[in-house]
């Protein structure tokens, strides 16, 4: 489990790699009905890795079915209706099941209970993402300098994925106005064009942190009205925004709603109010 573009997908590509067999993936949301998940299962070679993307989507009598699988290496599926219904017992190569979800509490208790491991992916460090950063620049073929790896590292959110794209537009921004060479200024140019800033904050985080210090004082508010003053999901601003948000001190979540902190105003040049919102709304 873990946030979006951290890896978790490459991690099953790996063990499968690792295990000398094939990956077979789908998502959560495509496994609708059991004859889906059967005929997935029933395509499997032996120890090969079942791989379940947001798997904290299927369906509720899929994953009934998923669980006899995970523990017997068997489905039992129902043939016909009414009287003549019967079920039919169907073995399975033993494989290895490899699930990944950003919201591993929505997994239901017998789901969560039935992995023999589990693991929780966090944001990257700067210095990590510096290396994916001068990797993925090997790998295009092109030079990336030390200050610019940095500086693209340090706009990418803690995120693997964001580091990539931002490396493939910086590349293009260098190619046109420079030699190609990617440095802090090209980095810091390219990304300026982008709107994202210093800190990785874009355009949709500003947009946030003003709705909430301008049009609702600096909170607390709920995610609803955010979702409608900015026009996005209100699981979007959840699972995409708000996490890096309330990890570097911008903002917090409280039982009335999201507050905007002291360095959001600090960042967006406000000046903070003297009183806490939330001391406010218990006189």
């Amino acid at each position: 489990s873990g946030p979006p573009g951290l890896g978790k997908t490459t991690l099953a590509h790996i063990v499968a790699h690792e295990m000398g067999v094939e990956l077979h993936a789908t998502s959560g949301p495509l496994l609708d009905r059991p004859v889906d998940l059967a005929g997935m299962l029933t395509n499997l070679g032996p120890h090969d890795v079942f791989f379940i993307d947001e798997i904290h989507r299927i369906n509720r009598e899929v994953e009934e079915y998923l669980y006899s699988a995970m523990e017997d290496f068997r489905i039992d599926i129902v043939i016909d209706q009414g009287p003549r219904a019967r079920s039919v017992p169907i073995d399975l190569e033993r494989f290895t099941l490899v699930g990944a979800t950003t919201r591993q509490g929505l997994l239901s208790a017998p789901m969560r209970s039935r992995f023999g491991i589990t693991a929780t992916l966090d944001y990257y460090e700067i210095e990590d993402l510096a290396q994916i950063v001068h990797r993925d620049a090997r790998l295009l073929g092109f030079n990336v300098q030390d200050d610019g790896a940095m500086e693209v590292a340090r706009r990418s959110r803690g995120t693997a994925r964001l580091a990539k794209r931002w490396l493939q537009r910086v590349r293009d921004y260098a190619q046109v106005e420079g030699d190609g060479t990617i440095d802090a200024a090209s980095a810091a140019a390219a990304l300026k064009l982008l709107k994202v800033d210093q800190v990785g904050l874009d355009e949709t985080d500003i947009r946030l942190l003003e709705a909430i210090i301008d049009r609702f004082d600096g909170g607390p508010v709920g995610v609803n009205n955010l979702a409608a003053v900015i026009g996005e999901e209100e699981d979007t601003l959840s699972e995409v925004y708000e996490p890096y948000l309330i990890r570097q001190g911008f903002l917090k979540r409280t039982p009335k709603g999201r507050v905007a902190m002291a360095r959001a105003y600090q960042h967006l040049g406000r000046t903070p109010p003297t009183t806490d919102p939330d001391q406010l709304n218990l006189i």
